[in-house]
């Protein structure tokens, strides 16, 4: 009796386990798609379309100077938290905790997102040093700023959408100026526009450094001229570490992401001050390297090849690009700073 209790207990024991391996393999093909589906970059959107669908109107010509600017950071926030799997960088579990690349995505849009509402909040949307900030902007600003992986209370999550409706606020605002006791304003000038571009340029320099020390050789580059005595102190740029060189390269792509976005909302509601200081070309530069540098790419890995080498350097090529991109800055910055 005992002998055949046995063999009807060994099929049923072998049965459970394989019931347990196909379904750990079912959800790990699951857990592999959704990361793949998750990992993928946003696509680029029209910033005036965007606008123009939120105000509800029918032409830009119906909207005031800076709505554009506006809804533009607002959407970018509004990309980085609703895209496909949500905001990843503070998940604590599997799949997002995994998908390192989007996550460095989502740290590059954010600084950039974060650059452009302080230079809303400090410069566009001010007269002068001396005048009272906006409300809804002096909210916004410090929202995004809060720590990028916080899941606990309160989320990231929270105090983003909590800066969303701030910059939904000031464009209400800025929309119907008679509506409440203090309008919203908008400075489209010359001086406004030269210092949000002093901090892009330290930032796509520095976007630059980190992609190019992605090799040997420029990494000893970067440390200058031992023999030269003015080098020898100069601060030392190692070679980015093989494990970290993704997550530099997919950075970089998210804060030209952004950066590119924003430019093209100045386009538009700085056109007056670049047709007159003959910079819209110069703009039209910037907004094309960055174009380029977020062409797609044809592996699922970041290749780093050396130097002619059979395999492609994305590291360098995205370097290429943003240097690019920093020199139309530079040109930028002095047109305008000339008088």
């Amino acid at each position: 009796m005992s002998d055949n209790s046995f063999e009807f207990e060994e099929p049923k024991s072998r049965k459970k386990a394989w019931i347990f391996k196909v379904s750990a393999l079912i959800i790990l093909i699951v857990e592999l798609a959704l990361g793949e589906w998750w990992s993928r970059e946003p696509e680029q959107f029209n910033v005036l379309d965007e606008a123009i669908e939120r105000m509800n109107v029918t032409h830009t010509d119906q909207m005031p100077i800076g709505y554009v600017y506006a809804n533009t950071l607002a959407h970018i926030a509004d990309v980085i938290l609703f895209k496909p799997g949500g905001y990843l960088s503070n998940d604590v579990a599997p799949p997002g905790l995994l998908c390192d690349n989007i996550q460095s995505w989502e740290y590059g849009a954010l600084v950039m997102l974060r650059d452009g509402t302080t230079a809303l909040r400090n410069h566009f949307a001010r007269d002068q040093s001396q005048s009272a900030e906006d409300p809804d902007l002096a909210r916004a600003e410090p929202s995004f700023y809060y720590e990028p992986n916080s899941w606990a209370l309160p989320s990231t999550e929270s105090e983003y959408i909590k800066g969303i409706e701030s910059l939904h606020g000031y464009m209400g605002r800025l929309q119907n100026p008679t509506a409440t006791s203090k309008a919203a304003q908008f400075h489209s000038r010359a001086d406004n526009l030269w210092q949000y571009t002093e901090v892009v340029i330290k930032r796509l320099g520095g976007l630059s450094t980190r992609l190019a020390a992605s090799t040997d050789k420029f990494a000893g580059a970067a440390h200058g001229d031992p023999s030269n005595p003015i080098d020898i102190n100069m601060p030392t740029i190692g070679k980015t570490p093989w494990l970290e060189i993704d997550n530099v390269f997919y950075e970089a792509r998210g804060s030209c992401w952004a950066l590119l976005h924003i430019l093209k909302a100045i386009k538009h509601d700085f056109a007056d001050i670049l047709l007159d200081k003959r910079a819209m070309n110069t703009l039209d530069n910037m907004i094309q390297a960055l174009e380029n540098a977020l062409s797609p790419t044809l592996s699922p890995v970041v290749l780093n090849g050396d130097g002619f080498g059979i395999f492609a350097n994305y590291s360098l090529a995205m370097a290429n690009y943003i240097a690019r991109a920093n020199a139309a800055a530079l040109d930028l910055r002095d047109v305008m700073n000339r008088g």
